[in-house]
């Protein structure tokens, strides 16, 4: 309890130091750091300093796209010697790709037709051929790919970035998720969890071009920047007044740090989402489109220091083509140029040597076609599991590669299986993280995205 006098008193005595605590980034001597998201040295020297996540949820077929399989030609239509390995639904005989593979770049990796423009970008390209994971659901798969355990409740890749190594401009998000809608799951996939809040994915809206749409309520059309200020060091006081009371809270303090980031977003934010200050022959190669727009956003966040950005290609799950897998044509054709554009770009401008660039689903598809009742057209793939294909560029990543091997008709991994663990691993590495080492104790436990498991894979590194 407190009267009135002792209110005044302690809020007078207060702020002075409430407005030189913002400029050093302390909070005070009972809190700790103002703002979690100031940058922090990683573990040992970085090659990244950033990561971009393409995500194609659905599932994209590997056959169809970056693991040409021959036998798979040769057998059309026959049934795998050796039977079709159990997923989600009920498969028949093997379903040759209706695409041509061409032999790309001088490292001559072959690339699916539909991808010609990653094809012309190959030699900066990494190729895992060996991804498995453990479920053929979309839900256990997507945690697994985006937060390291098939079950919620779990922080994202993205938040465990910003949690080990803050981010550069503190005027933007550490972690922004572009998405128009949401994924099949949603917000889970971005979550801090039991990590501070602050470390949590902003989801914006990509479907919408002028940036006060994309990001609504951001500007106050009523108080000034230095009077928002004022009423924001007020609180902070109040609110440094109710912990020393009652003891620290992190949601409250998450809040806070929330309302903070958004008040600097004014300075910046604003042009960083304006695509239209980007000269027409940039936007054009890009191309036009929800994915096409957060591919260049994704660029122009990078350049002023946000920590990752993770574009998720559409709402639902788009590459999830159980019944013609012609449609993988239509989804490349949206999403190839801007992809390549993206690498060409952060490589002309040097940002590639520091970006981490990931470009997959969360599993792929099977070989065979799908022949369950649920399908009107069986001229599809089935969720694959077993073994599917995931790109890495930039950042430390050796270009011009490709590591692992699925069977003779792209079932399963076989050669030099990689788990995501073993992504997530080699990704924090070239961050300059040791993945054995970024933990948070909660309930009792050391917790981290890789769970207890995860190697590099030191072959791929440049």
């Amino acid at each position: 309890m407190m009267t009135r006098r002792q209110l005044l008193e302690r809020m007078g005595s207060g702020f002075g130091t409430v407005g030189l605590s913002g400029l050093m980034g302390l909070q005070g001597a009972t809190t700790g750091p103002v703002n979690p998201l100031a940058p922090r040295e990683p573990h040992f020297p970085a090659k990244a300093k950033h990561v971009i996540y393409l995500f194609l949820n659905g599932g994209p077929s590997q056959v169809d796209t970056f693991d040409p399989k021959p036998e798979l030609t040769k057998n059309h239509g026959k049934l795998a010697p050796s039977g079709n390995l159990k997923t989600e639904r009920k498969t028949g005989a093997l379903l040759k790709s209706p695409f041509e593979f061409k032999r790309c770049g001088k490292s001559g990796i072959e690339v699916s037709e539909i991808f010609s423009k990653l094809g012309e970008c190959i030699d900066d390209i990494c190729v895992i051929r060996s991804m498995y994971t453990e479920r053929p659901n979309h839900e256990p798969s997507l945690f697994m790919l985006n937060c390291g355990h098939v079950l919620p409740g779990q922080p994202s890749m993205g938040s465990w970035l910003t949690y080990g190594l803050g981010t550069e401009n503190q005027n933007l998000p550490g972690f922004v998720v572009l998405c128009p809608g949401v994924p099949v799951i949603g917000p889970q996939l971005w979550t801090s969890a039991y990590l501070p809040s602050i470390h949590q994915g902003v989801h914006l809206p990509n479907n919408e071009s002028v940036p006060e749409k994309l990001i609504q309520h951001l500007r106050n059309h009523n108080l000034k920047a230095d009077e928002q200020r004022k009423q924001l060091d007020l609180l902070a006081r109040l609110n440094s007044i109710h912990e020393e009371r009652e003891g620290a809270d992190p949601q409250l303090e998450g809040r806070i740090q929330s309302m903070e980031v958004a008040y600097r977003m004014q300075a910046e934010a604003m042009d960083a989402f304006d695509v239209s200050k980007e000269p027409p022959a940039v936007r054009s190669r890009y191309g036009e489109g929800d994915f096409a727009r957060a591919c260049l956003i994704a660029r122009r966040l990078v350049e002023r220091g946000v920590r990752m950005v993770q574009v998720y290609y559409g709402n639902g799950q788009p590459w999830d083509n159980h019944d013609d897998i012609l449609r993988h044509r239509d989804l490349a054709n949206d999403s190839d140029a801007p992809m390549a554009a993206l690498l060409k770009d952060l490589k002309s401008s040097g940002l590639l040597k520091e970006t981490v660039v990931m470009i997959g689903g969360e599993f792929g598809r099977t070989p065979s076609v799908e022949v369950s009742g649920l399908v009107k057209l069986q001229n599809g793939r089935d969720h694959n599991n077993h073994g599917f294909s995931m790109l890495l560029a930039g950042g430390g990543i050796k270009g011009g590669t490709t590591y692992g091997a699925t069977d003779e008709f792209g079932f399963r991994a076989v050669e030099n299986r990689v788990h995501p663990h073993d992504v997530h691993a080699t990704v924090l590495h070239c961050l300059g993280l040791e993945h054995t080492k970024l933990t948070y104790r909660y309930s009792g436990r050391d917790f981290r995205l890789t769970n207890v498991a995860g190697n590099v894979v030191k072959d791929i590194l440049a």
